[in-house]
């Protein structure tokens, strides 16, 4: 009996997987294509702001109907939130060599993988821990906001390491929580398939909010 639960968990976080694997593809591959077709580009340019706000209004939707959004919208609105992210993501492109870029995303991988791994492993309360990095989130947030208008790089640069840290230790906090979710849910196939794509929505914004403030820090700009 207790195989089979740990085998229909690996299935679950086998999906949750799968499923962000697919949003990180989709992601880059819209921002790459966007990158080298002038028209895409354009498009991004003039609707810019329109895009930021489409990308943060289907993120609120899919965790506003959480509990009532069924799989398959569910994976819609996910699929839908990881092309829009991907025309955000367009500067990476841009901004970054190719080499550079491909270097910091294996780098990020191997450090997501292993607070994933710590999360899923670890027998220790991670529930206060969770509590501390969502305010610290809600400071970089604060603090990135003032950074706009302020424009400092060593102010970035802080917010950039505070950053990482912060994703890092949220990653390993939804490691952990998604392991009870499934146990909430264990009984229950349909809920759970639901889940396995907010869990892949989880660990894709902990995955490319790594990835970015260590491009940001290590990146090599094009000249």
């Amino acid at each position: 009996m207790v195989l089979n639960s740990n085998e229909n968990m690996s299935k679950f976080f086998s999906k949750i997987y799968l499923w962000m694997f697919i949003g990180l593809l989709i992601s880059g591959g819209i921002a790459y294509y966007t990158s080298v077709t002038p028209s895409m580009m354009k498009f991004v340019f003039n609707n810019y702001i329109f895009i930021i706000i489409l990308e943060l209004v289907v993120v609120v939707i899919l965790n506003a109907l959480r509990k009532k959004v069924s799989p398959l919208a569910a994976k819609i609105l996910f699929v839908l939130y990881s092309a829009v992210s991907g025309l955000t993501l367009t500067s990476v492109f841009l901004v970054f060599k190719i080499k550079s870029v491909a270097f910091v995303f294996l780098a990020a991988a191997v450090m997501f993988a292993l607070l994933a791994i710590y999360g899923y492993v670890t027998k220790n309360d991670l529930t206060s821990f969770g509590k501390i990095l969502l305010f610290a989130l809600i400071a970089i947030i604060i603090m990135s906001l003032i950074n706009i208008f302020i424009g400092n790089n060593t102010f970035d640069i802080v917010i950039s390491i505070i950053s990482i840290v912060v994703f890092l230790g949220l990653t390993a906090w939804d490691m952990q929580a998604l392991k009870t979710i499934y146990n909430y849910y264990s009984q229950d196939s349909n809920e759970l398939n639901k889940m396995a794509i907010y869990g892949a929505l989880d660990l894709y914004l902990d995955f490319i909010n790594i990835f970015l403030n260590l491009l940001n820090l290590f990146g090599e700009r094009k000249d």
